[in-house]
């Protein structure tokens, strides 16, 4: 399960990279700023499972 998390937060990442700088391109704040949001669930998911993998060992 948890290489699965860390699969999603790593796809999560790429995503939001991807649409913010499609956003920044054609100029669409909103676009941009999902962009971020959805890189800070990505980054919110690797951590928790960082941690899981702290306290497992």
């Amino acid at each position: 399960m948890a290489k699965e998390e860390k699969a999603r937060a790593a796809k999560e990442q790429a995503k939001g990279k991807a649409k913010e700088a499609v956003g920044r391109v054609v100029g669409n704040e909103r676009m941009t700023a999902e962009g971020k949001a959805d890189q800070m669930k990505g980054d919110a998911r690797q951590a928790k499972e960082k941690g899981k993998d702290t306290f497992k060992h």
